[in-house]
Order: C-alpha cells, then structure tokens, then sequence
C-alpha cells in the first residue's frame, strides 16, 4: 500500500510533548496514588517540546517517548531539532527521526553544543559510519549545527539560548521563542539568563518534586524564579510522581499550573 504523508499544522502553537521526569510517571513498579490514578494528566511521558514555526516544527529535546508523543498529537513531520543537553530521557528518542529525512529531501538539522554532538556521535555512532547502508532510512540522517549562547535563526524564526545549571557545575541550555521560554532541567537560573527571560508571557519551569533536590528546581524554588520573571501564565514541568496534578494545581499561586502532556499554547513570534 503506498504511503499517504498526513500531520497536523501546528503553526502558532507551542506543544508540550512531555512533562515527566528521567523515569516517567507512572514509574516502573511503582504503586503509589498518582502512578496508579486514572487522571490522564498524571501520566507524563519523558520531557520535550514542538514549536510551530513559520516553516516547520521545531522539535526541542528528543524524548525517549517520542514516537508516542508524535503521534498521539498527530504530528506527522519534525523539520529541525535544538536540544537543551545530553541526557538519555532527552536524546535517546533520536533514532525516531529516521523517517524524516524522506519527506524533507537532506538530513534533518540538530541544534546543540558541542558536548551534546559528543554524546550523539558516541552514542548513534551507527549514523556517522562511511559504509554503505543496506537500505536508504536504514540510519538517522542528520545535520549537526552548533550553537552556543548567541540568538540563532530557524525556520522562519529567532531562537534564544539561555545557560541554565542542572546541579553545581553542569551546563544546560533553556530557550526563548517569542513571548515563550521554556526551561527545563534547571537548578540555577543565571541573572544574565533572567535577562533573557524577562517580559515573557509564558515561562515553563522545571519542578521536580515538593522536597528540594541537588540537580532540579523543587516546587518553591521554581516559584521564586516565576516571581523574578513575573509572566502571565506559568507552568511547571519535568515532574516527579510527587506530584498529583489536581492537588498541587490547587495549592499552586494564581497564575501557576502544573503543565501536562498535550498542553497546547499560543505562540507569538
């Protein structure tokens, strides 16, 4: 049966993909209230997100979930990829893009630092390899671009990097498009990045769990950074099963929500 390409636009929408922290939510074996409730928007996939872009989707993170995250918000197309770091609930779904290179015609465009293209290139050696493939697909086919600290232009749009601390020294990036930043995996935000984040409508903000913890934000440290930043709206992410959607929603200040996987938001370049 011959293939007949279908997706959903979603130009001017901002998608969170997944909300959960490394291990998922429900997490394996585990029997507690929120991995065991019903409600669908305490079941998180691993954490990422797609912007609809002017020329495409802008996929941020590849979650070891993605295949399921794509098409349970039937997106049928990822044109380009910017990465926050290098952890295996944020790269190991990389493999998922193989199908993507078909319908765009060339290798599908990574935006990362140079640590994160080490970690891609060792850990998908078999993308980079000169030997000849057995079939055309049978590999990612990629177009690694590096980017650091400095704004950078993408399908139709300017992305912000902003450098974030996932623990004492490590070196994440969060990103700013528009009236939205999204900033996970944090558990120091930099005054120079509170600069970038400054007059967002929007912000999306790690919040792992209610106890601090060495390498995330916990529920009031990311309220103290959502105070800095003063947005409209917003939300928490990357979340532990700590967290049970209802309850902490209704604890939370005015203007503060807990995200859930599908959260679709207006995006405004």
């Amino acid at each position: 049966m011959p293939h007949v390409f279908h997706t959903t636009d979603i130009r001017g929408e901002f998608i969170l993909l997944g909300t959960g922290t490394s291990v998922g939510v429900p997490a394996i074996g585990c029997g507690c209230d929120v991995c065991r409730s019903t409600n669908p928007r305490n079941k998180r996939t691993r954490s990422s997100a797609i912007a609809g872009l002017p020329e495409g989707n802008l996929l941020i993170d590849t979650s070891p979930d993605l295949r399921t995250q794509l098409l349970r918000e039937d997106i049928g197309i990822v044109h380009a990829v910017a990465f926050t770091h290098e952890h295996a609930d944020h790269i190991f779904g990389l493999d998922d893009l193989r199908l993507f290179p078909f319908r765009l015609g060339g290798p599908i465009p990574l935006y990362c630092e140079p640590q994160v293209e080490q970690r891609i290139r060792h850990s998908f050696d078999y993308a980079f390899g000169t030997g000849l493939q057995t079939h055309p697909g049978a590999t990612p086919s990629l177009d690694m671009r590096p980017i650091g600290l400095q704004a950078f232009d993408v399908l139709g749009a300017t992305v912000e990097p902003l450098r974030l601390l996932h623990g004492p020294k490590y070196q994440v990036l969060g990103f700013r498009l528009g009236n939205i930043a999204y900033c996970t995996d944090t558990s120091f935000i930099p005054d120079e990045s509170f600069d970038i984040l400054a007059g967002a409508d929007i912000f999306i903000v790690d919040a792992l769990q209610h106890r601090p913890h060495p390498t995330h934000f916990h529920i009031d440290a990311a309220l103290q950074a959502i105070e800095r930043v003063a947005p409209k709206q917003a939300y928490l992410t990357h979340m532990s099963h700590e967290l049970e959607y209802d309850k902490t929603c209704a604890a939370l200040p005015g203007g503060v929500d807990l995200a859930y996987d599908g959260l679709r938001l207006k995006l405004e370049l």
